[in-house]
């Protein structure tokens, strides 16, 4: 049966719709996966050494700070991480047992880029840890314990994948820990610690680990398990329906329109609500660069890059999947009367207003002195006048439709890739670092931000010209967006 699932995977794969720019997204996944693993790996031997260098027992540091090693990588999974597809509604009408395929899809999400990475970094860490003479037992016991953790928290953002307020819980529960620890309030590691140092010395932690991964895969499983049925969890839930108007947007006519449409989708909707809250979060990003609490990103150029991803938090997070927003209803609207013109200036709109209200909230920047805040402006000025017309561009070939009921899917949510996406990422992220370079460094700091804010207003004058490109894209594009939308699986 085993085989049988692989092999419909591998004609799933292969007959799809989308299989070049699926192809092209494997290949840079894969690219991507041993650059971070050397990265992780290099980082498993180095860290031994250097704890060992400035006078610290290794074993006991990282077993100390495993436990926000854990918490941030159960954070990080639901935020990012994409689960595997699989194609439910077929296989119910097969003779087939339900259990069988339940427990393929879960094996699926194991093989995964957040499990497979921590092997490279707890592998070499544990070979040096064996060549520098720690009991060989002791080492095994700890390492396996480790990734059956890993592996528990696979299953456990399973269940927590559409329950975003535990995640945020998680989340900030994990930053408070650490601000208690940091300012010397409350150190919760030294509790923590015993539990891991167990797991290598003691016999007790083993086996509660052994329980807590089987606890987590057996709650997975029977959840996805209960839902498995037509009239239930694959059957359309009825809510009731928000009877807001927003009346205060008629007076722009078939903009308005669009806008009103805009707004109910990002408030009933669970994807969009999702969306909303990490655009909440990237208000905050800005606190790694500013404070010049890491060494690394005290370079001028860093806090360009910091202000685009605080002022533009929505714009990137919702504006570059634009039209797969609408996908549910993209066929019916393009059988409608509707211009382009009137829908892209709709959405470009949105981020444009949601770019001003971040850059208003992200004032209290100003605590960390003119020049964060001037760092926010800057890039607010660049994302309205450069990346909210890009990111529109970009929208048009990314053809993957978005679950708007679900804030991630069950088994799987991956976004299509295509190589035309990835060249307009580099104006949007690259160049406007290029440009303050130029002018920080060959006449003054302030030329620099002058130069990006001058390049933004530019992008604003162009408007009408940019907008008529990104419509022909659109319009060029159209039934290749339609096919994808149709497609299944």
């Amino acid at each position: 049966m085993l085989r049988q699932f692989i092999f419909l995977e591998w004609r799933a794969f292969f007959r799809s719709a989308s299989f070049a720019s699926k192809l092209a997204f494997k290949i840079i996944a894969v690219l991507g996966f041993l650059y971070f693993a050397f990265i992780f790996s290099a980082a498993g031997i180095g860290l031994f050494y250097g704890l060992k260098k400035s006078g610290n027992e290794p074993l006991l540091m990282v077993n100390t700070f495993l436990f926000y090693y854990w918490a941030a990588d159960l954070v990080f999974r639901f935020l990012l991480q994409n689960m595997p597809v699989t194609n439910i509604r077929p296989l119910l009408y097969l003779p087939m047992k339900k259990a069988q395929v339940v427990h393929f899809s879960l094996g699926k999400t194991a093989v995964s880029f957040f499990n497979l990475i921590h092997a490279f970094f707890f592998i070499p860490f544990s070979v040096v840890l064996w060549y520098n003479g720690y009991d060989f037992i002791g080492i095994l016991q700890w390492h396996l314990g480790i990734l059956m953790l890993i592996f528990a928290s696979n299953f456990i953002n399973l269940l927590a994948n559409s329950k975003l307020w535990l995640t945020i819980l998680l989340g900030a529960s994990t930053l408070g820990l650490g601000a208690l620890h940091y300012y010397q309030i409350f150190d919760v590691t030294q509790y923590t610690k015993i539990y891991f140092e167990n797991l290598f010395h003691g016999v007790y932690a083993f086996p509660l680990t052994a329980l807590l991964l089987v606890l987590a895969y057996a709650a997975a499983y029977t959840f996805f398990r209960k839902n498995m049925y037509l009239d239930a969890g694959l059957s359309v839930k009825h809510q009731e329906a928000d009877g807001r108007e927003y009346t205060f947007l008629n007076r722009f006519g078939t903009l308005g329109t669009f806008l009103k449409n805009d707004l109910r989708l990002i408030l009933r909707n669970k994807r969009s609500k999702t969306t909303i809250m990490v655009s909440v979060m990237f208000l905050f990003y800005g606190l790694l660069f500013f404070t010049n609490s890491i060494e690394a990103y005290e370079n001028p150029m860093w806090k360009i890059f910091a202000g685009m991803f605080v002022s533009g938090g929505f714009l990137f997070t919702f504006g570059q999947f634009v039209p797969s927003w609408d996908s549910a209803y993209y066929p019916l609207m393009m059988s409608q009367n509707i211009k382009y013109r009137e829908y892209l200036t709709s959405k470009w709109w949105l981020v444009v207003i949601a770019t001003i209200f971040s850059t208003v909230l992200a004032t209290f920047y100003l605590y960390f002195g003119w020049e964060a805040y001037l760092a926010v402006l800057t890039g607010a000025v660049y994302n309205i006048g450069v990346n909210a017309h890009l990111v529109l561009w970009g929208g048009a070939y990314i053809k993957q439709p978005i679950d708007l009921a679900s804030g991630k899917q069950a088994f799987g949510n991956k976004q299509a890739f295509n190589s035309k996406t990835m060249l307009l990422s580099i104006p949007k992220l690259i160049l406007p670092l290029v440009i303050f370079a130029a002018g920080y460094y060959t006449i003054s700091p302030m030329a620099g931000y002058l130069f990006v804010i001058l390049f933004g207003i530019s992008g604003l004058a162009f408007r009408d010209k940019v907008f008529a490109i990104i419509e022909k894209v659109y319009k060029t594009e159209k039934y290749k967006t339609l096919a994808a939308y149709k497609e299944k699986g």
